[in-house]
């Protein structure tokens, strides 16, 4: 198995240094931007399993550069964020991030967060192509498609949305989405998983499928007639 590359993206350079002995001392690859442009820029060669990425960074924040990546490109994202506002860190998660880690943090917290994406990124899933109504999906491929359109999704969406898919009548409850996108034992806020709830639906929406989650109040999500 190849060593796995992470991309860090950060204007601080001691910060850079300290992310790159930690990855490289757990085993990974790493490169370095020092502004949100030149992360853009290598983020886009699709090179790299992983991007580090701080949210304070100067002229193109972190958050724009993960929006304007989010056009082409779905590697993963855990963004740095030295900010207390909840509202920054949903909208992390809103454009497309798949996970954060507040400054100061510890390394070996970070590298652990890391290893618990790349993990979720890497499953197979079990089984081809599922559908219901005009949805499609087929997480082994990360394809999924609304009446024949493919429709982007970050891992965490396309996790969240293959769980309900795998047991359409059933209603999955917080926790349970929780362990789907994260793997068990892993401590989520409940608005972390709402923000990526909000994100599906809102993509599905757009993308003609406004019906495809139902929310079952006081107990939780499922799929919906899909019927477009």
């Amino acid at each position: 198995m190849s060593t796995q590359t992470i991309l860090i993206v950060d204007d601080d350079a001691q910060i850079r240094d300290v992310l790159r002995i930690a990855l490289e001392q757990a085993g990974f690859r790493t490169e370095a931007a020092g502004d949100g442009a030149e992360g853009l820029a290598k983020g886009r060669t699709g090179r790299f399993d992983l991007i580090v990425l701080d949210i304070g960074l100067p002229e193109m924040d972190g958050l724009a550069m993960c929006r304007e990546l989010r056009t082409t490109d779905q590697t993963p994202v855990l963004f740095l964020t030295a900010r207390e506002d909840e509202i920054d860190r949903v909208l992390a998660f809103e454009l497309g991030g798949d996970d954060y880690v507040t400054k100061p943090f510890s390394p070996r917290e970070l590298v652990a967060r890391v290893r618990a994406i790349l993990r979720r990124s890497s499953v197979v899933q079990q089984g081809t192509t599922r559908t219901r109504g005009v949805l499609e999906v087929d997480a082994a491929r990360h394809h999924c498609a609304v009446a024949g359109v493919p429709l982007a999704l970050t891992n965490r969406e396309m996790a969240l949305l293959d769980h309900l898919m795998q047991r359409p009548e059933q209603v999955a409850s917080r926790p349970a989405l929780t362990d789907a996108m994260y793997g068990a034992n892993i401590h989520v806020s409940d608005r972390t998983v709402d923000s990526h709830l909000r994100n599906l639906r809102a993509k599905l929406a757009e993308a003609g499928c406004a019906d495809a989650v139902e929310t079952v109040h006081g107990v939780g999500v499922r799929m919906g007639p899909c019927r477009g």
